[in-house]
């Protein structure tokens, strides 16, 4: 989800990519007979989060709804109505957070007692400002391109969004004192998927190995970041955990020996399509995700604060530090 906003805005923590070689059609973890899809989807949620952006910059209207005399002068006034608030209000050239609770970002009181799931999802496609929004879809086009292009838009699709929403129920369940927007959590589903999507397809793939050590170090990094203080980081470990086994259930690839079997001896041929590891995987993350979401919404709904079920789940968020304060739940 990236930002949470209270007082103030700070930004969603800057991503680091898959390695190199792991979706490149020169490596060895792309095979000849894969259909190779065009990727329309992703490029279509950049465009529509731009425009939401747009939208939310003309709705806050810095002008004519901000006093300069108590507060300072909007940032780049010569943008009209676009021009941000003043960054001691906001450091991401951005809207005030009044805004975004508007429009539809990540609020527990909103949820809870006005009954607004809707908020699950519109807070996905919100952002706390142009260095949120750029960081956000620029990782959002280096990693969801590759994925649409070797599994297609429909399965890519799901992810995003359960994701998205696996990362904004986690999030409402533990941050409850501030709002939350951003597609982070979404975009940890894509990590976690890429993840879970090596594990289960591990016998068609060479250099496995330091391809699973590279994510994995990708991975631990982005959510150590996610430690600082004002970063969502519930909506990233819910979006990851998510999209991991979303990855299990949506990109399960047949065998190696399946896929090759009319250019192998018979007795070379694989005779089932899929490995009994790939199915228990299959079984055990439908029956997790069904009781996780359950469960979450169940929860949620029922007004509870995650932190009174788990006393040390805050610092899974933010570790305090003579340098900073955590006061986000």
């Amino acid at each position: 989800m990236g930002g949470n906003g209270g007082g103030d805005l700070e930004s969603n923590k800057s991503r680091g990519g898959p390695p190199a070689a792991y979706y490149t059609p020169s490596s060895p973890y792309h095979h000849h007979h894969d259909k190779q899809w065009t990727s329309w989807l992703i490029p279509m949620i950049v465009v529509a989060n731009v425009a939401m952006f747009i939208v939310i910059m003309l709705v806050n209207d810095c002008p004519n709804n901000h006093n300069s005399t108590l507060e300072g002068d909007c940032v780049a006034k010569f943008l009209g109505r676009l021009s941000f608030q003043p960054l001691k209000q906001n450091p991401l050239f951005g809207p005030s957070s009044s805004t975004l609770e508007k429009l539809g970002a990540l609020e527990w009181s909103k949820v809870v007692d006005d009954h607004q799931a809707w908020r699950l999802v519109s807070c996905i496609f919100l952002h706390a400002g142009v260095v949120h929004l750029l960081a956000n879809m620029l990782s959002l086009v280096f990693i969801g391109i590759r994925l649409e292009q070797q599994f297609g838009f429909v399965r890519v699709g799901i992810l995003y969004m359960l994701a998205g929403i696996g990362g904004s129920i986690l999030s409402a369940l533990f941050i409850t004192n501030n709002i939350s927007v951003g597609a982070s959590g979404a975009l940890f589903g894509l990590l976690g998927a890429m993840l879970s999507e090596l594990l289960t397809n591990w016998t068609i793939y060479a250099n496995k190995a330091a391809a699973l050590f590279t994510l994995v170090i990708i991975i631990l990094v982005n959510l150590a970041v996610g430690m600082l203080p004002h970063v969502d980081n519930f909506a990233h470990i819910g979006g990851f955990l998510t999209g991991f086994l979303l990855g299990f259930v949506l990109l399960m690839r047949p065998q190696f020996s399946w896929q090759e079997r009319h250019n192998l001896p018979v007795n070379a041929r694989g005779k089932s399509k899929y490995t009994i590891y790939q199915y228990v995987f299959w079984l055990l993350s439908v029956i997790l995700l069904v009781v996780g979401f359950t469960v979450g919404l169940v929860m949620l709904f029922k007004g509870e604060n995650g932190n009174k079920h788990c006393s040390w789940c805050h610092y899974l968020s933010c570790v305090p530090t003579s340098r900073w304060r955590c006061d986000d739940q």
